[in-house]
């Protein structure tokens, strides 16, 4: 890489720290190119990025962003997953591949400018999808609703009931 390509690079890592939800790192030495497809592919199922960095210029990159307390996470091979959109889903997916492949190693992340270790981000991929807490508002704002229906509902019910014991009884 030439000094204009660094540039570039470390222009894009910075501009990616900046407008990421979350931005997760890990470190995937010994995962095969078809490992690192397939959780690319299902980062993308999520709305995220995985991209593999030269940890020098991510170094550089921070400090121009002036963002601390993450250097120690850039040893060895480094992928930088992030997400724009919802913070939990690439903690999910890399939680759930790194069950699955000892390759790859999650190191912490960061959220808000906030450094996250890796019981933090374990915390995160525990979490409900925003869609999934987007139903359970609904339910909980439903529910209110669903039982004024029921109570309106019961009156004419008993009614009928009450009319429908009567009429039996005139006949009997």
């Amino acid at each position: 890489m030439n000094k204009e390509q660094k540039a570039t690079e470390i222009a894009s890592i910075r501009e990616r720290f900046q407008t990421s939800k979350a931005v997760i790192f890990a470190e995937n030495k010994g995962l095969k190119v078809s490992e690192m497809t397939e959780l690319r592919k299902k980062l993308h199922g999520v709305d995220a990025k995985l991209q593999v960095v030269k940890n020098r210029l991510v170094k550089r990159a921070l400090k121009e962003a002036a963002l601390e307390g993450l250097d120690g996470f850039f040893e060895g091979p480094t992928a930088i997953a992030s997400a724009t959109t919802d913070p939990v889903g690439p903690a999910k997916v890399l939680v759930d591949f790194a069950k699955d492949h000892e390759a790859l190693l999650i190191k912490g992340g960061m959220m808000d400018k906030v450094a996250l270790s890796m019981d933090k981000i374990k915390a995160l991929a525990a979490l409900p999808s925003k869609e999934q807490l987007y139903a359970k508002l609904l339910g909980c704002m439903l529910n209110p609703a669903r039982g004024v229906v029921n109570v309106l509902a019961a009156m004419p019910r008993q009614l009928v009931t009450v009319i429908d014991a009567i009429g039996k009884q005139k006949t009997n």
